[in-house]
């Protein structure tokens, strides 16, 4: 009888292709970076320093217990509501004595323009839900935003967003600062 060689397949360049496939899909794909909430934390102060007096005027203060539920300025407050509360504090457009002070400041492109003193205060308590949290700092953001659009849209005639002159966007954001001061959540109760 005679004996039939078995044909081998030559397998070396395999390992070579694997990893030439491998190294393809790693420069390839693109990985999802969660970014979180943008924030512009102060400076560090110096131990010497005194932090500045703040009016209780100037701030409006938001409280989250831990069943999820607003305290807007010691009163029960509404998530729906909140934005457009936001808005009035910051604006305070009939210069209220309750309401947060104004600065007149002449800023570049802007001319003369009423900047608020205004500060929110978010304060939350270790039992607050991660959802009601983000739903605060959206509502928060969103008015800070709405006030900038209508400021922008008045002196440049478009949305803040859609403005590309980068002069233009720091004179808003002078005008418009986001002042949002975050505490160290702590138990603040639950009802």
């Amino acid at each position: 009888m005679a004996s039939r060689s078995l044909n081998e397949i030559n397998a070396g360049s395999m390992a070579d292709i694997a990893f030439l496939l491998l190294i393809f899909f790693l420069v390839t794909t693109t990985m999802d970076v969660d970014t979180g909430i943008t924030r512009k934390l102060p400076p560090p102060l110096d131990p010497e320093q005194k932090p500045p007096d703040v009016k209780d005027r100037n701030i409006f203060n938001v409280l989250i217990n831990s069943r999820d539920r607003l305290l807007v300025e010691g009163k029960p407050g509404n998530i729906k509501t909140l934005k457009e509360e936001t808005k009035e504090f910051l604006a305070n457009p009939l210069n209220k004595v309750d309401l947060p002070e104004k600065t007149l400041k002449n800023i570049s492109l802007l001319g003369d323009v009423y900047v608020s003193k205004g500060i929110i205060s978010l304060k939350n308590d270790r039992g607050t839900s991660y959802n009601m949290y983000i739903q605060v700092q959206n509502e928060l953001a969103t008015a800070i935003r709405e006030l900038r659009d209508e400021l922008a849209v008045e002196k440049f005639g478009m949305k803040f967003s859609k403005l590309i002159n980068e002069d233009q966007t720091k004179a808003i954001k002078k005008a418009i600062p986001v002042a949002i001061s975050e505490a160290e959540p702590e138990d603040i109760g639950g009802n």
